[in-house]
């Protein structure tokens, strides 16, 4: 096999995408808007937006207008190009209680980075976990991973005060308390203000890993949603609107600490995702960008409630919020018969992962993919 596992994208492996079920696309050619193409020629509406990194729509004009100009300059030099201030300065208006940046390339870099840079602000070693980071040793327990990293690493379930009591008031305490604030639904009142108070009490650093919240249920991510402060906050994937960014932000004294380590990435600094990003940013403050995906990702979510209640015996419920759901199916089976029925009728859609609406979703387009849908319990009804 060429690429071990089919593809460099686990999420975006047949299986990932359609179980042990066949008949769905496997591989594309393009994207535009929010619709892509199949090595086959065939069109589809797209829900799951790559992974919830695109918010305003594949090959967006502005950004694609600001890359082409950044390619144009060269892409990278030997230099750190004027831009990453100029992003890092932009970054700053937009995100709660940050005053400094340090950017990356992908979204598991950048939290891997805010560990680094609390181990060194704090001189300890163990983390406290809720959610997904990424692919990298210090958050997973996957083969490959030396045991004495893992043992580092304690993970609690998302809205369990007492399991993050637990965890962080452990006899060592964390340097880190690492937490997605929403995760399959909002948080419960006190879950994201009890991160706050624990990491103030022993002293560890609160990181929020906002990689697909911002710029998504608020310029600002949950951080500014809900009104609670990390140290340190995490942002990726909608900032690049499909282009390579992550970034890490917060205060300077924090931020400091990164400066006492190596952080460094020959790509880092390449011109086109800082370019995308300064775009995106841009589109955001002139369109009311949110608001479309509040409003458009609540006509999804709603029609989902729909179908959850007029099929019971394929989808137990529906989860996540407005702006990045999906609906829970009663078995793998059942889960992966759907996805390929919405596949062959032109809609890639997750039923087991987070759908993304995005600026180019309209009202038609997500009432046309909820018939579409609609369809596809039906068939799913009647072969599982």
């Amino acid at each position: 096999m060429t690429i071990p596992g089919f593809t460099s994208t686990g999420s975006k492996r047949p299986e990932a995408m359609f179980g042990s079920e066949t008949g769905g696309p496997q591989k594309m050619t393009r994207s535009e808007g929010c619709r892509l193409w199949d090595a086959e020629g065939n069109e589809f509406t797209d829900m799951i937006m790559s992974l919830g990194a695109v918010a305003l729509g594949y090959a967006y004009p502005e950004v694609l207008a600001a890359v082409y100009e950044a390619v144009r300059a060269g892409t990278v030099g030997s230099l750190p190009p004027v831009l990453e201030q100029q992003v890092a300065e932009d970054l700053t208006q937009v995100i709660p209680n940050v005053e400094s940046v340090r950017f990356f390339k992908s979204g598991a870099e950048a939290v891997a980075a805010a560990v680094r840079i609390a181990r060194v602000y704090t001189g300890r070693d163990r983390v406290v976990t809720c959610g997904y980071h990424g692919w990298l040793d210090w958050c997973q327990n996957e083969a490959g991973v030396p045991r004495c990293v893992r043992d580092l690493r304690t993970e609690v379930p998302f809205n369990d005060l007492d399991a993050l009591s637990r965890a962080v008031e452990q006899e060592t305490p964390p340097a880190a308390i690492v937490l997605e604030p929403i995760i399959d639904g909002p948080p419960d009142r006190g879950w994201l203000q009890s991160g706050r108070d624990l990491a103030d009490s022993c002293g560890a650093v609160l990181v929020f890993d906002e990689i697909k919240t911002a710029f998504r249920v608020a310029l600002g991510g949950a951080t500014e949603l809900y009104g609670v402060t990390p140290d340190l906050v995490v942002v990726g994937k909608a900032l690049g609107n499909g282009f390579p960014i992550a970034a890490v932000c917060g205060p300077l004294g924090v931020m400091d600490a990164a400066t006492r380590t190596w952080i460094s990435s020959t790509l880092a600094t390449e011109h086109a995702g800082l370019a995308a990003a300064r775009a995106v940013l841009n589109v955001f403050r002139r369109e009311d960008v949110l608001g479309h995906l509040r409003s458009t990702g609540g006509r999804l979510m709603q029609g989902l409630e729909r179908l959850a209640a007029d099929h019971p015996d394929v989808i137990v419920g529906v989860f996540g919020v407005p702006q990045m759901c999906y609906p829970r199916c009663v078995s793998p089976e059942s889960a992966a018969r759907f996805a390929v029925e919405a596949a062959k009728r032109g809609v890639l859609f997750k039923p087991a992962g987070y759908n993304f609406v995005s600026l180019a979703h309209s009202d038609e387009v997500v009432d046309h993919v909820l018939e579409v849908l609609s369809t596809a319990a039906d068939q799913t009804e009647a072969l599982c």
